[in-house]
């Protein structure tokens, strides 16, 4: 169903994808979206037992493109390096592919919510604030991976 990687020298591993996916702030999700245009848009994210989670309104064109069609790209790159004495950036990649769900149980919610804060917010304290000004606005949604690959990609 997915295509092998046409470059697969430059492959990475999954152990390295993960790691990427875990530590990296944010990514680009790609979703279906209205009229046939693809609808791609920055998001954080947090990777947990192999999923990845985001929040966001309840209410919008993210949330119309998902219950339209719940399938989703999702892309995520490192800061990258440079080799000494060359000045081209040197950069891990990841693309996962799944399909996405609505996390409606409320307490998993908070878990997740507080997880993800966590990963963001200066402190936990913070985090709390948050979560007791906005938690009945908030939407949390879960992509489950299908097919994740990732490359290192020189940009020279």
């Amino acid at each position: 169903m997915f295509r092998k990687m046409r470059r697969f020298k430059q492959q990475i591993s999954d152990e390295k994808c993960v790691e990427i996916l875990t530590n990296e702030p944010r990514g680009v999700l790609a979703l279906y979206g209205e009229d046939g245009y693809p609808y791609a848009l920055p998001l954080n994210h947090l990777y947990h037992d192999g999923k990845l989670y985001f929040h966001c309104a309840a209410e919008g064109h993210k949330i119309d493109a998902i219950k339209a069609n719940p399938r989703a790209s999702y892309c995520v790159m490192d800061k990258g390096f440079r080799k000494e004495n060359e000045w081209a950036l040197n950069i891990n990649s990841v693309i996962v592919f799944g399909t996405i769900r609505f996390v409606t149980d409320k307490d998993k919610m908070l878990t997740l919510l507080r997880k993800l804060g966590n990963k963001h917010y200066p402190t936990p304290e913070a985090v709390e604030h948050e979560i007791e000004r906005d938690f009945k606005r908030v939407c949390m949604f879960e992509l489950s991976i299908d097919h994740m690959t990732g490359k290192l990609v020189n940009e020279s």
